[in-house]
Parts: C-alpha cells; sequence; structure tokens
C-alpha cells in the first residue's frame, strides 16, 4: 500500500494517470508497485469498447508476464503460435520466432475485457482508480507547468506528475500545445465481430491485398486485413490502411472490409447474419507522431505519444512498454526535491523513448512509404511471399522481435540497422 502523497501539500496524489488503456493501467501498475500513490482517471465505465483486432504479439506477452498476469488458456486467454501471411496465391505459415528475450506465443483477447483486467490488476497493486471521471483540461500553475487536471463535473484534482495516456486524440496534449506531426505516418482501422467456425484458429491470419477496387483493375493499398479467432465462437475481422496513400483519403474502408469479407470461403461465415454488431473504426497514430513526450509536469505514454509501430500497426506492447519507462523514470525524480534536480530525472524519459524506438520507427517511417507506392507493394507481395526464409526475417522486423544480445544472422542484421538508423 502506499504511504500517501509525496508532493506538496494539497496534494491529490503523487501521480495522476489520465486514461485507463492498456498505456494508463500499466504506468499506474508499475507506479504503485513501487510505492507511490497513483490516482488512475477513467471516463467510461468498465466493461467498455475499444476498436482493435485483440491480437497480441510476444513483445506484448512478455509486458504481461512482467506485470504478473497469468496468461494460461485457464485465465481466459487464447493463444497464438505465428502468424499466416495470405497474398499473391501464396499461403505461409511463420512460428513466432524461439529468442531468448521473448516468449514464442501470442495471444487472443477481447479488449472489453482485456482493458478491465489490467485496470482492475493496477487497483490491486494500489492505484486508485476512478471511473466514469471524464477529464476536460490540464491544471497550469503560473509558470506553464501542468499540476494536475479538471473533470468534467469541475472537479480539480492536483498532482507533482500527470500522465497523459488519454488515447490518440489527447486532449492533454492539444491543451500544451503538443500537436500530431504530419510527417509521421497514420493508419485508420476498422473491425467487426462475427460468430465463425474460425474462432479457434491457433494463428493470427493476416491478408496483404487490400484491392480499392475490382482486383486487377484498381490499387493496391498498403494495408493488410486480418481474420483473429477469438476462442469464444467468434472471429475479430478487420482490415488497417496506412495515408502513404493517395486511396486514403477517399476510401470506404466499411464498404472496403465487406467487400474483401465477400471474397472469402462462405463457410467462413463472415457476412451481415453472422455479424454480432456493427463495423467500429478508430485511428493508429504511427512512429512517434506526437512530440515532445515530456512539457513540463506531463508525461506522453502509449497513443498519446503516437507509439504505434509504423511496420505492423501494433500499440498495445508500446503502450504497456512505454509504461514502464515512464514509471521508471517517475520513481526516481519523485525521490529528488522539486526543481532542477527532478527536471534532469524527468528529461530522461523521452530520451529513453528515443533510444529504445527511434531507429526502429525512422525504419518503419521509410518502409510504409514505400509500400504507398501501389507498384512497390505488388512487387513485394508477388516477389516475397515465395521466399520463407525471407518471409521470417520480415516477420522479426515487423514484429520487432530480437534478441538484443546474441541470437542469429538476421537479428544481428535488424538490431544493426536498428542502431545505425537515426532516431528523429
Amino acid at each position: 500500500m502506499t504511504s500517501g502523497p509525496l508532493g506538496p501539500a494539497g496534494s491529490d496524489a503523487d501521480v495522476i494517470v489520465v486514461g485507463a488503456g492498456p498505456a494508463g493501467s500499466a504506468t499506474a501498475f508499475f507506479l504503485a508497485q513501487a510505492g507511490v500513490d497513483v490516482l488512475l482517471l477513467e471516463k467510461a465505465t468498465f466493461p467498455r469498447e475499444k476498436v482493435c483486432g485483440d491480437g497480441l504479439t510476444p513483445r506484448a506477452v512478455r509486458s504481461l508476464l512482467a506485470m504478473g498476469i497469468d496468461t494460461s488458456p485457464e485465465a481466459g486467454w487464447l493463444r497464438n503460435r505465428g502468424l499466416r501471411i495470405i497474398g499473391g496465391g501464396m499461403r505461409l505459415d511463420i512460428p513466432w520466432p524461439d529468442l531468448a528475450s521473448y516468449p514464442d506465443y501470442g495471444l487472443v483477447r477481447p479488449r472489453t475485457d482485456f482493458d478491465e483486467m489490467l485496470a482492475r490488476h493496477a487497483q490491486k497493486a494500489g492505484a486508485r482508480l476512478h471511473e466514469a471521471t471524464a477529464v476536460r483540461e490540464p491544471v497550469l500553475d503560473a509558470g506553464g507547468r501542468v499540476v494536475g487536471v479538471t473533470t468534467r463535473d469541475g472537479t480539480t484534482l492536483r498532482a507533482p506528475l500527470v500522465i497523459a495516456a488519454d488515447g490518440n486524440s489527447s486532449r492533454l496534449s492539444l491543451a500544451v500545445g503538443i500537436r500530431n506531426r504530419d510527417d509521421r505516418p497514420m493508419g485508420v482501422a476498422v473491425r467487426r465481430y462475427y460468430h465463425s467456425p474460425r474462432h479457434d484458429d491457433d494463428m493470427l491470419e493476416s491478408w496483404l491485398e487490400l484491392w480499392d477496387g475490382e482486383p486487377g483493375r484498381s490499387r493496391l493499398l498498403p494495408g493488410y486485413g486480418w481474420i483473429f479467432g477469438m476462442g469464444d465462437g467468434t472471429s475479430n475481422v478487420g482490415l488497417g490502411i496506412l495515408n502513404t496513400s493517395t486511396a486514403f483519403q477517399h476510401t470506404d474502408y466499411r464498404e472496403l472490409l465487406t467487400r474483401w469479407l465477400g471474397s472469402t470461403p462462405p463457410e467462413w461465415g463472415f457476412d451481415e447474419s453472422a455479424a454480432t454488431g456493427p463495423v467500429r473504426g478508430s485511428a493508429l497514430p504511427m512512429g512517434f507522431n506526437r512530440q515532445p513526450h515530456y512539457a513540463p509536469g506531463m508525461l506522453l505514454v502509449g497513443d498519446a505519444g503516437g507509439m504505434v509501430n509504423p511496420f505492423n500497426g501494433e500499440g498495445i506492447a508500446y503502450a504497456m512498454e512505454s509504461a514502464q519507462l515512464a514509471a521508471e523514470v517517475i520513481v526516481q525524480a519523485l525521490a529528488r526535491p522539486e526543481g532542477p534536480a527532478r527536471e534532469r530525472a524527468l528529461s530522461a524519459y523521452p530520451a529513453a523513448l528515443k533510444d529504445t524506438y527511434g531507429g526502429y520507427y525512422t525504419l518503419g517511417r521509410v518502409f510504409v512509404r514505400l509500400i504507398g507506392n501501389p507498384a512497390i507493394m505488388k512487387l513485394a507481395t508477388r516477389h516475397g511471399l515465395p521466399h520463407p526464409t525471407l518471409m521470417r526475417m520480415l516477420l522479426k522486423l515487423m514484429a520487432n522481435l530480437t534478441d538484443p544480445r546474441g541470437g542469429d544472422a538476421t537479428d544481428r542484421v535488424i538490431n544493426v540497422l536498428s542502431t545505425l538508423t537515426p532516431a528523429a
């Protein structure tokens, strides 16, 4: 249990975390575990829905294990053993790599359940969770430093530090002048659940050919469709498209999803009669599309900081990892007196993010620009899939799954590329 706020008299907590998605709940968990008094504010009430593919790679599983979460099938998780890629007339099953740094399995779990589980886990660690608490704006002191938040009902809550874990729209970030960068990629994802006999598939499935019209008479779009079995009689089916295509602003994504699913075998059940609800969509902020990640008194984690992987659209792993980085920095900062010493400690957060992801995200931005060219996308799909060794290397690159020390030759190549590529 916590011992009470470390901040100035009148503080309501040591840290206020705004948003109880994976980023906010993980931040609250790691802080509470370290003895920090944390207020975790969530505008909705659990369970609540979020648009997501519901699939977790081994990178995300590693973060769950670091939080002490039971990821066994008995605890309600559906495990998967790798990625199935379909495109160019090919079907290729690629197991998750066998690495020292990551488990060899991925997971699937609905976000309606997943997010609440993480929030309750943070609560058990000592975080004080307040649901149905919408934050309206940050509270600034005379010098412009964030010193708390005001909720929609007019309540003011104060703390020495605030965490913006309020997602892609991040009102807190906008309120202090941190806006999206136009030179960073953005994606759009739409998904729908269907009753399907494919619900217990032990592979995540990715379809690489999405056309903005009839195949062969239209552009191949930079993105992919997915089919993730949920293990409960339903499948999560969706697609994601990048803004590097000229078709980005002119595509009806719901219609594109319907057209793509119309090409799948009828026995899979991906039609209107088997749908369990409407098509839902959301934005995917990629490659550090919002910076800086620290403004005086406030740190950005997860989607609020644009931390979605440009290679594959994965956000949950980076939400939880950035949460752990932020918590480690905050624990050290709060041990110092207010003023320059504490600010030096807090400045380590954006530096740690760039050291960890900067070069890799730069590579990802180059990748999305390349596949935004339909000719290059078609070439990669048609000529890359027939080479399993190349595809296994690409899986490691796109899922960011390598051993940092040792590993095989492909690990070393990817690690060198990420290290030598400048962060921005």
